[in-house]
């Protein structure tokens, strides 16, 4: 899932602007912007102890278990083996290289690498 943009710098500019010039009280202003007013809450706030309207840096998220570099790993894997379960090449890489990755992080990996796997028994 992906998060929404942040607010234009121009509207929060506007809504700056119109606090400062007393046009209305926070819950107005929220519903003048067609903002909600925590959003209003947070940007007044944030203005007046940095003086900074723009919205902060992406925090980044969580580091990737499996990197670029493991991925050669993955591809030898499945060369070896390529009618391999996902959960299979899951024990086959922790056996090989001490990561423990989930079944959605292997398919993730080898989606990526333009692989695919062959399910060679019935899912239950």
């Amino acid at each position: 899932m992906q998060m929404p943009a942040p607010y234009s710098s121009d509207l929060r500019q506007r809504v700056i602007d119109a606090y400062k010039g007393k046009e209305g009280s926070f819950r107005q202003l929220a519903d003048r912007f067609k903002v909600s007013l925590s959003f209003v809450q947070r940007l007044i706030n944030r203005y007046q102890n940095t003086g900074l309207v723009a919205p902060k840096p992406h925090g980044g998220g969580a580091a990737a278990k499996l990197t670029v570099e493991d991925l050669p790993i993955v591809q030898q894997l499945v060369n070896e083996q390529p009618d391999a379960l996902l959960s299979e090449l899951c024990d086959r890489l922790l056996e090989r290289s001490a990561l423990r990755i989930s079944v959605p992080t292997m398919h993730r990996a080898v989606h990526r690498l333009g692989l695919t796997t062959k399910k060679n028994a019935i899912c239950q």
